[in-house]
């Protein structure tokens, strides 16, 4: 499966929870629901997954986590916030870069509509 073949099927998972659940809950609920989900339909993905930092010869473990790695290939950050600050896709950008990953999305479960909540995040894809 290709990245944006892992994509479609994570916007479809997020979507679904929105729906049933709606906003307003903490981002830890929507990360376990999303890790269950994704494993049922059969994925491989790692929650808060360490991300260490390379320099030269030197690996940092400065406690960067991803919170879900989907397919090894697309990191998915969550938020339950009212307005994402702008880090946060920065800090995506960076995982991305740090893993050789090529995909990322960005999805805050604190929108009305979930579609306004995802963004999507590319490292040379």
């Amino acid at each position: 499966m290709v990245e944006n073949e892992v994509s479609k099927i994570i916007v479809n998972v997020a979507y679904d929870i929105h729906v049933k659940l709606g906003p307003g809950l903490l981002e830890s609920v929507y990360e376990e629901i999303m890790f269950f989900e994704l494993a049922r339909l059969g994925l491989n993905i790692e929650k808060q997954k360490a991300i260490p930092v390379m320099w030269n010869d030197l690996k940092l473990d400065l406690g960067f986590r991803a919170d879900l790695i989907v397919e090894n290939k697309v990191i998915v950050e969550l938020k339950s916030v009212e307005k994402l600050a702008p880090v946060h896709p920065k800090q995506l950008l960076t995982y991305l870069k740090i893993t050789g990953l090529k995909l990322g999305l960005l999805i805050n479960f604190n929108e009305k509509l979930i579609k306004d909540g995802i963004t999507r995040i590319v490292n040379e894809l």
